[in-house]
């Protein structure tokens, strides 16, 4: 009997889940977590063969959970399930750890298999954002562009923003242009935009 572990912070979502899973002979779902944050302990308590995880959720990703659950429980096979088919963040779920990465809009069946087959020693990849994610490469991003860049989506003005990353203004407005450039975009919005539809952000 696989033991499977469901991180969701939609209720319906996950009880849908839940449900789906039950309904295979040899899966028993042990634990559900609404946070991120919460996958750990959950995971400790319940000792799960399978972790399902979104990458949106409250207290800490997916993404981040990953990673721990990775470090904390190295026998624990992690699946990203998202809706965000994103190359970026199946290169960052990789890299974290994730034993495979599937979209919500797939066929329930191929959740099923795709459980089976990390099971069973393999990485599971949709092929489409695999290719995508291969072509794509990278983040063009320095690490401090990628902490400006994050951090305008939540201060309007140059200033605030410069006084929320203990930054000058000129500072912050080099990173800024740099990181529009790279991303060839054409202001700090689209920027933003760019950058977190491939998941680098």
């Amino acid at each position: 009997m696989t033991r499977v572990l469901i991180a969701e912070d939609q209720g319906m979502v996950r009880g849908a889940l839940a449900s789906l899973l039950s309904l295979e002979e040899d899966f028993e779902v042990v634990a559900q977590v609404s946070r991120g944050d919460e996958v750990l302990d959950a995971a400790r308590s319940a000792q799960p063969d399978v972790a399902l995880l979104d990458i949106e959720m409250p207290g800490a990703s997916g993404l981040d959970a990953a990673a721990a659950l990775r470090r904390a429980m190295p026998g624990c096979r992690i699946l990203i399930l998202t809706t965000f088919g994103r190359p970026g963040y199946l290169r960052r779920a990789m890299e974290g750890g994730a034993d495979g990465f599937l979209l919500k809009d797939a066929p329930a069946s191929e959740l099923a298999a795709a459980i089976r087959r990390a099971v069973a020693g393999e990485r599971v990849v949709d092929p489409g954002l695999a290719a995508a994610a291969l072509s794509q490469g990278d983040s063009p991003l320095t690490p401090r562009e990628h902490e400006v860049l994050a951090a305008s989506r939540g201060h309007a003005t140059v200033a605030q923003l410069a006084d929320a990353l203990y930054l000058s203004p000129g500072t912050v407005r080099n990173h800024l242009s740099s990181a529009m450039q790279k991303l060839d975009a054409r202001n700090r919005a689209e920027a933003v935009r760019v950058a977190e539809e491939r998941g680098w952000l």
